[in-house]
């Protein structure tokens, strides 16, 4: 009896030739696009992996995003906003482009913040709430939702902490990149026997996964 946590990054909030900013908790963007949503419908029902009920941090672009998904995939799954997967406040960066917020605090502290999920300077990220986060949500599913696929949509701040899941991050974070892209999915599955979450699948594009199947 397998039961999976199914996380999906919102789609895109900027169009192409704009200038991309670091959005995060209090910058409120809806969607520009609505393909990345849907993939993120049609790749889970062609998987086979229809979520019984979905969850999404309550900003604009989240919550469009689970929208296209459940409309992808006949829309009678539950759908219910969730605070504690609200992306992340990045402070005095909030809101700036990438080369503003390099300026500010250097490309390594950047390059740490994707490859280890270190909080730059100045961010306003509390990382053990995060996991506790994800840890109690781990709980909650596999106790409320005992065989059933889960579906939780959140941001790139806070998807990254969710191979805590694996109860090994250190060793996920070295084979994977930590930073997944707009309309990407990842997969965590657990067994009633099993201690931890394994991940089955990281920051997976659903678009490539259909081009792979013809």
């Amino acid at each position: 009896m397998t039961t999976r946590i199914i996380i999906a990054r919102h789609g895109n909030t900027f169009n192409k030739g704009e200038t991309p900013t670091r959005v995060g908790a209090r910058t409120d963007l809806p969607l520009v696009e609505t393909e990345r949503g849907t993939l993120v419908g049609e790749y889970l029902k062609a998987a086979g992996l229809i979520p019984d009920q979905a969850f999404a941090a309550p900003l604009k672009r989240t919550m469009e995003t689970a929208r296209l998904a459940i409309a992808a995939l006949g829309g009678e799954i539950p759908l219910d906003k969730v605070e504690c997967f609200r992306e992340v406040d990045y402070g005095p960066d909030e809101n700036k482009t990438e080369e503003e917020v390099i300026a500010r605090i250097g490309q390594a502290a950047i390059d740490k913040w994707n490859a280890e999920a270190v909080v730059p300077d100045g961010w306003l990220v509390d990382p053990q709430q995060i996991i506790k986060t994800w840890q109690d949500w781990g709980q909650k599913v596999e106790q409320e939702y005992p065989g059933q696929n889960i579906l939780i949509v959140s941001s790139n701040g806070v998807i990254r902490f969710a191979p805590y899941l694996t109860g090994d991050f250190k060793a996920f974070s070295k084979e994977h990149d930590i930073k997944v892209g707009t309309g990407c999915v990842c997969i965590f599955e657990k067994e009633p026997e099993d201690k931890n979450w394994t991940c089955t699948a990281w920051n997976l594009k659903p678009k490539d996964w259909f081009t792979t199947r013809g």
